[in-house]
């Protein structure tokens, strides 16, 4: 994948405006175009003067960084407007910030939400953008779907240190001893695991040659959100690469993905990778978007 087109969404607030900057690190990095939209979360109004902040946002960006910046007219008053722009887009970045209503409550932030109508990566910027990404963590499960959050790291900064960090779950080692299974039953079943996770590294690195050098790995032990934002914040990650299942929001609800845990834990930006991302069409935005509606209850909206 290559990015191509890049769409920020803002609202003009600080976190807003960092993401913003942060859009236009990678545009200039990758010669990408770089497409602003408003975009105020429910229950805030729409920022006086948007569509004139926005086009002077665009001129000063341009002229800045020598890339070319382009607006979208009208302002997004819902989640699925701005699921629909991204899906012309390579990667989507927002800031980072919590509403406090009962649709976020229930169905999660919008960083959530957006992960579930959207097919690109979309990248929630917490960090002041002072300098590009140092060192990314990729947080694997092993999955087909793995290989794509490595490929996407590595892509994103040629220049980036890169660490793959597994955790392995401990609820079936918990099973064996409510189950009262022997010590050495269990010490032979970790040890099984962990010869697992480092075979699976490596054949996660095993086809990217060029840069296997460069690439470090660890493995942990516990819950994977929990686990993967203490690696990120021990290592100094100033990027937690995490992929994103096509969980319904009631089972994002109850169980809680690791993407949103990482959200919520993570002091590094975040980049969220849905399970299945394609390069995305208009078409499928909206069979998402009309499958998220017909999901969600009859009195709400998706916002």
């Amino acid at each position: 994948m290559n990015i191509r087109s890049i769409l920020a969404i803002t609202d003009f607030s600080l976190q807003a405006n960092q993401a913003v900057e942060r859009a236009a690190q990678l545009a200039v990095e990758h010669r990408a175009t770089l497409k602003l939209m408003v975009f105020a979360a429910k229950g805030g109004a729409e920022p006086v003067h948007a569509a004139s902040r926005l086009a002077h946002a665009a001129k000063d960006l341009a002229g800045r960084l020598g890339i070319t910046v382009r607006t979208v007219n009208q302002s997004a008053n819902s989640l699925a407007d701005v699921a629909q722009e991204a899906s012309c887009a390579d990667l989507l970045v927002l800031g980072h910030g919590r509403e406090r209503t009962l649709s976020a409550l229930l169905r999660g932030q919008t960083a959530e939400r957006l992960a579930r109508l959207c097919r690109c990566p979309i990248l929630v910027s917490k960090l002041l953008p002072r300098q590009r990404y140092r060192r990314i963590l990729v947080a694997v499960n092993f999955t087909p779907a793995s290989k794509n959050l490595v490929k996407l790291a590595w892509m994103l900064d040629d220049d980036a240190e890169v660490e793959l960090f597994h955790a392995i779950s401990t609820l079936n080692e918990a099973k064996l001893r409510s189950a009262e299974v022997s010590h050495q039953a269990i010490k032979a079943y970790r040890h099984e695991c962990m010869r697992h996770a480092r075979d699976r590294i490596f054949w996660l690195t095993d086809s990217f040659d060029a840069r296997r050098n460069r690439v470090m790995s660890a493995i942990g032990h516990g819950d994977p959100a929990r686990q993967a934002a203490i690696q990120q914040d021990y290592v100094g990650a100033d990027l937690l690469v995490v992929g994103k299942g096509s969980n319904s929001p009631i089972a994002d609800f109850v169980f809680g993905s690791v993407a949103q845990r990482v959200l919520c834990w993570a002091s590094s930006d975040v980049l969220i990778v849905p399970d299945d991302f394609q390069a995305s069409t208009r078409a499928a935005a909206k069979q998402r978007i009309e499958a998220e509606r017909a999901f969600a209850p009859a009195a709400g909206r998706i916002s």
